[in-house]
């Protein structure tokens, strides 16, 4: 892309950045689980689910992106209990604020 003359390259999120991403995760009935606002983490550290660390990679600032996380790249067959029950299916919806590369 050219902007005024000048080279514009979008930045993407890949492993080792610092992301802050608002998000929202809920249950396959609904129920919101969590969520916030501002969440700062660096991807690819194994700081969240693997859903996470896979489903992340290559957005850009102010992108939005639905994930559908599996038990397997989730909290299995040990939930995370109170709020997340055993083998559950995990939807979020995220969007990437900040991308800090690393």
């Amino acid at each position: 892309n050219k902007k005024g003359g000048t080279d514009v390259v979008a930045v993407v999120a890949e492993r080792g950045d610092e992301v802050t991403v608002k998000y929202k995760g809920t249950l396959d009935d609904g129920t919101e689980f969590d969520a916030a606002n501002s969440f700062d983490f660096t991807l690819g550290a194994g700081l969240v689910i693997k859903g996470w660390e896979v489903g992340l990679e290559g957005m850009k600032v102010g992108g939005v992106r639905k994930l559908v996380v599996p038990p397997k790249l989730g909290y299995g067959k040990r939930g995370c209990a109170p709020d997340i029950p055993p083998n559950a299916t995990l939807h979020f919806e995220v969007t990437m604020k900040n991308i800090k590369k690393g």
